[in-house]
């Protein structure tokens, strides 16, 4: 189906469906691409939208930017402890028959005051500005490499040979682990991100078996770590920490998933989503061309626009208003990122991808609070040193067809984008 055609029956579809009945986090929108009516539409009627039934159980959405930092900095009345992703309700089930447990927090990031304090000051150190500083010069080099190494002339999947790797050869490098093994981790992500059918899961089983690795290599590391010098690599911060090294061992296997996956998935995505919307927009990619000292700001544009996971998820602990409606104690309320950074009343013009913004780093795609992404600075410094790699290499990036997107209200990425380089600068 033409794209335009397609946009313009969703758009239909969301303004058709009586609003009581509108479930923003269907899977299949954001696989189409077909999600903005439905968030238009909240924003504009019903920013603060209750759905009483959907395959995660009722829940609350926040639409609007000023609604979603109001929740976001509200540690108190809304707790991280359940999870941060909408959970469907029969793969909670799954898990729970195949990994003969109930479902696990991911970490630090699940946890509330005093306790996220604590386990988050542990791995801050590995990426604060100095050791980022020290990183970028392999990151730099590593790039190179693999844009080196990249096919011209012929088409090939950008995602596979370029964002994944990049993400890889970074969480390698984060984690101190062996660097012949790093596509186990890009594996690992996708394994804990997706249901079966989608990405490379095909069964619970197979989910299962996946994570028993996971979990089984990093108590290695783990083994490993706190038996040698303290190091700046985050399993040996974790080791060594007081705070954090007679954790549970549910609560370490949770951190090493939130690592994984929070260093994979925005860093990823946005690489791809850059490509992409660069040739979307292509008197963009003209204005970076001719100045590559935009790279930058173009970066934040892209992570406001891409919006890499789409939302998160909270629990009320008490009632509460939020824009005028009373969200009840124990509801689920989620915070939509990705709509957020198209509220037309924060955002001017929110929907145009421009990436010269006055205020670039203007978006809500790392949270903010005491949650706020504690490795947004190493996902910059990629996405910026690849571009500027980029740049010094390739005229053009040519996007030869549409994207496979992610099947997830969680993750908004791609599975697959296939270009073609043209020539070498």
């Amino acid at each position: 189906m033409n794209i335009a055609v397609k946009i313009e029956n969703a758009a239909a579809e969301a303004y058709a469906t009586p609003l009581a009945e509108l479930d923003p986090a269907r899977a299949q929108r954001f696989q189409d691409d077909t999600i903005w009516p439905v968030f238009e539409r909240l924003r504009r009627e019903d920013p603060v939208h209750f759905t009483p039934d959907s395959e995660y159980g009722p829940y609350w959405s926040i639409t609007k930017w000023n609604d979603i930092m109001a929740v976001d900095t509200d540690h108190e009345g809304f707790s991280s402890l359940d999870g941060i992703a909408l959970a469907n309700l029969e793969a909670i089930k799954e898990q729970e028959r195949v990994m003969g447990q109930r479902r696990r927090g991911a970490g630090f990031i699940t946890m509330d005051e005093p306790e996220h304090a604590l386990h988050r000051k542990a791995v801050s150190p590995t990426v604060a500005p100095s050791n980022i500083g020290a990183m970028a010069p392999v990151v730099r080099e590593r790039a190179g490499q693999i844009l080196d190494s990249l096919p011209i002339g012929r088409e090939f999947d950008w995602v596979d040979l370029v964002s994944k790797e990049l993400t890889a050869m970074t969480l390698a490098t984060l984690f101190d682990f062996p660097f012949e093994d790093r596509r186990k981790l890009t594996h690992w992500s996708d394994m804990v991100t997706n249901l079966p059918g989608h990405g490379p899961v095909t069964s619970w089983e197979q989910k299962g078996a996946a994570m028993f690795e996971c979990f089984s290599t990093f108590n290695g590391l783990w083994n490993e770590r706190i038996n040698a010098e303290p190091s700046i690599d985050l399993i040996s911060m974790l080791a060594h920490n007081p705070a954090t090294r007679n954790m549970d061992p549910n609560e370490y296997n949770g951190t090493v998933i939130l690592l994984i996956v929070g260093g994979n998935d925005t860093t990823r995505n946005t690489i791809s989503g850059s490509v992409y919307n660069l040739n979307k927009y292509p008197e963009q990619y003209d204005k970076l061309r001719a100045d590559p000292s935009l790279v930058t700001s173009m970066v934040s544009e892209t992570i406001r626009y891409q919006t890499p996971l789409s939302h998160m998820r909270r629990i009320a602990t008490r009632d509460i208003e939020v824009g005028g409606k009373t969200i009840k104690k124990g509801d689920n309320v989620v915070m939509w990122y990705i709509s957020g950074n198209r509220d037309e009343s924060v955002v001017e013009n929110p929907n145009a991808y421009i990436i010269d913004r006055e205020r670039p780093r203007q978006h809500l795609s790392f949270g903010f609070g005491v949650h706020r992404c504690v490795g947004n600075r190493v996902a910059e410094m990629q996405l910026t040193i690849i571009w500027e790699e980029i740049l010094k290499r390739f005229p053009r990036i040519e996007v030869v067809g549409e994207p496979t997107r992610t099947y997830s209200a969680f993750v908004h990425g791609f599975e697959t984008l296939p270009v073609i380089i043209p020539a070498r600068a």
